[in-house]
């Protein structure tokens, strides 16, 4: 589960399109842990993401995932993980 409140997620919008953001779940998120550690998930900005994640949010899209990482939001744009590369 995400570690970011219900309340502070009302607040949180996509820094791109501005639409709203959801929680990822377990699933999601241990995919992309697992896809850290074999050094094949890659970042907007094309790089490969080290840093395993604690949660993340993902854009009404679903092609986007801001990672929660020691707790914090990482809301900047580059640093979001494509989902359709998964």
């Amino acid at each position: 589960m995400s570690p970011v409140t219900s309340s502070l997620l009302a607040l949180l919008q996509c820094p791109v399109g501005g639409g709203a953001l959801s929680a990822a779940d377990a699933e999601l998120v241990a995919r992309l842990n697992a896809a850290i550690a074999a050094g094949s998930a890659l970042n907007i900005g094309g790089a490969k993401v080290s840093k395993s994640i604690n949660g993340g949010l993902v854009n009404e899209a679903g092609d986007r995932l801001y990672p929660i990482v020691d707790g914090i939001p990482v809301m900047l744009p580059d640093e979001a993980i494509d989902l359709s590369r998964l």
